[in-house]
């Protein structure tokens, strides 16, 4: 089982930008699945002044070896002055999926 992965949560302020961002990541090998959540409403403080908006929150699992070039590449493409990039260590989790995140494909008697 690979203890290296990675769910990586970020957000997008619309399905084009949430798109870009998935199949960029994946494309690329960076990522082995993106999840796109639409819908989401978001309400916080920026430059201290309320805001509310709707956003896409993105679900991104990944290996912990390929974070930096996922925040490098999340922060070239998102339209965000501060994007949302937080990255959660997996510490548990169906062993050959976490293998399948970690590149190495289960053999059909997993």
């Amino acid at each position: 089982m690979d203890k290296n992965a990675l769910l990586i949560i970020t957000t997008a302020p619309d399905d084009t930008n949430a798109e870009l961002i998935a199949n960029t990541l994946v494309e690329q090998g960076l990522a082995a699945c993106v999840n796109i959540l639409p819908g989401m409403r978001s309400i916080y403080k920026w430059q201290g002044k309320l805001e509310r908006g709707h956003e896409q929150l993105l679900l991104i699992k990944a290996q912990q070896s390929g974070y930096s070039a996922i925040e490098k590449q999340i922060e070239a493409l998102h339209p965000y002055e501060l994007p949302e990039i937080i990255a959660v260590s997996i510490d548990a989790g169906l062993p050959a999926y976490l293998d399948w995140i970690g590149g190495r494909m289960p053999t059909e008697s997993q």
